[in-house]
């Protein structure tokens, strides 16, 4: 069973950090682009951040210069360093992953963690 878990996410006031991982488990042969999407309510998906295997980040206008994509390729692992946060922050952060699996490359979503803003 092939699944993406993410941990870290929480409640942190305004100018805090938080730091978000998503672990890739299973039969997996390797990972190849990994994002981190975030929804809140009453709003649709936003894709925050993306990253290549080689590294190759690009954010989002409303997080560049706070937030971190970052990856670990022998762990299939992918972290989000948050930054200066601020209370539009505040959503259900879900990370993504194109993944190979069995000989072919295949999309999977994890649960999704919360973070809140909040003084």
């Amino acid at each position: 069973q092939v699944q993406l878990v993410e941990s870290g996410g929480g409640l942190v006031q305004p100018g805090g950090s938080l730091r978000l991982s998503c672990a890739a488990s299973g039969n997996i042969f390797s990972a190849n682009a990994m994002r981190w999407y975030r929804q809140a309510p009453g709003k649709q998906r936003e894709l925050v951040a993306s990253i290549s295997r080689a590294g190759n980040t690009n954010y989002a206008d409303s997080v560049k210069g706070r937030f971190t994509i970052s990856r670990d390729n022998a762990k299939n692992t992918q972290y989000l360093q948050m930054n200066s946060l601020k209370p539009e922050d505040t959503a259900v952060y879900i990370c993504n992953a194109d993944l190979r699996v069995v000989g072919l490359i295949a999309n999977y979503w994890g649960q999704g963690t919360q973070v809140t803003v909040s003084s």
